[in-house]
């Protein structure tokens, strides 16, 4: 047995720390915390930006500068590989870089159970190999086999890599679901499951659909002020696509749209007389991003429709 440390009450410190920052206003240096929202909100595209990021140097959304960027250690549990790698192709084009260059180190292993002792010590041995400056862990519900509304069962899962923040001095994003139809609660309390996630971040990101087009991403701190939420969308970079900061005033209303979206695309196309890149389509069109690149390629493969170097126009028949 041996004491806790103390201190005498007059020499604690009489101020905080200032701020230190892993990306500057999304997540502080060495935070462990969450980023939430329900699916298809694009949770593993900001994951992925954050790992460019950190591991580039570069600003995160292209917005969000990074003081000391390092190493990234990712797990992606839910997605297969070369979608992991489409999408970081298209982050990286989004930002200028190649992802060649980039360290970013991917665990391979088909499985990682926090609830088992040897994949803990795993993962461990893993971060004191590669001494990574930030662990994204994509998603939560692919790393274990307990009742995640069960306080007593998550709270010693958080608590280990918790743990690993600290000894390794590393910062920890866990990806994590939002409840359906939790939309008019506070962020926070909208993730699924147990409160022991929202009250063990740090650093909390919130994606939430904002109508058929943009995402809000919220932002929360334990130890900082929280910057205006912000409007995402998803771009076209390349032949793949990145997460962007959308401007509220380059967001126009559109009159009423013919019903699905390869006849919008049609509609468009016909409109307009000649090819229309990407980005002009998504704005003619008001479809996801997402939705418009999947029946672009569709359409492609079914001879409609030409993709060419001045952006896409109806086949001749």
């Amino acid at each position: 047995m041996s004491a806790l440390p103390f201190e005498p009450a007059y020499r604690l410190a009489d101020r905080a720390e200032e701020q230190s920052w892993l990306v500057t206003g999304l997540w502080s240096d060495q935070a462990v915390g969450i980023i939430g929202g329900e699916p298809k909100c694009c949770k593993s595209f900001l994951a992925l930006d954050l790992a460019v990021s950190v591991a580039a140097g570069t600003p995160c959304l292209r917005r969000f500068s990074v003081p000391n960027p390092g190493r990234v250690l990712l797990y992606a549990a839910e997605d297969a590989l070369h979608i992991v790698r489409r999408r970081l192709d298209g982050i990286c084009a989004a930002a200028g870089l190649k992802l060649i260059d980039l360290d970013v180190q991917v665990i391979t292993a088909p499985s990682l159970r926090l609830d088992l002792d040897a994949d803990r010590a795993n993962l461990e041995e893993t971060i004191a190999k590669l001494r990574p400056r930030l662990l994204i862990l994509d998603p939560f519900v692919r790393l274990h086999r307990i009742d995640e509304n069960v306080s007593g069962e998550v709270a010693p899962l958080l608590a280990f890599l918790r743990e690993l923040q600290r000894r390794h001095g590393i910062a920890v994003v866990v990806v994590h679901h939002a409840r359906k139809g939790a939309g008019n609660v506070r962020a926070g309390q909208s993730l699924r499951g147990s409160s022991e996630f929202h009250a063990w971040g740090d650093s909390n990101l919130y994606l939430r659909r904002d109508g058929e087009d943009l995402i809000t991403l919220t932002v929360e701190h334990r130890a900082a002020s929280a910057m205006p939420s912000v409007i995402l969308e998803l771009a076209e970079r390349a032949t793949a696509l990145a997460l962007e900061v959308a401007e509220r005033g380059e967001i126009a209303e559109s009159p009423a749209q013919p019903r699905s979206v390869d006849d919008r695309i049609t509609a468009a196309l016909i409109d307009a007389g000649r090819p229309q890149p990407f980005s002009d389509l998504r704005a003619l069109c008001r479809v996801r991003s997402a939705t418009l690149y999947e029946r672009l390629a569709a359409m492609a493969t079914a001879g409609r429709i030409i993709k060419s170097a001045d952006g896409y126009s109806l086949a001749r028949c």
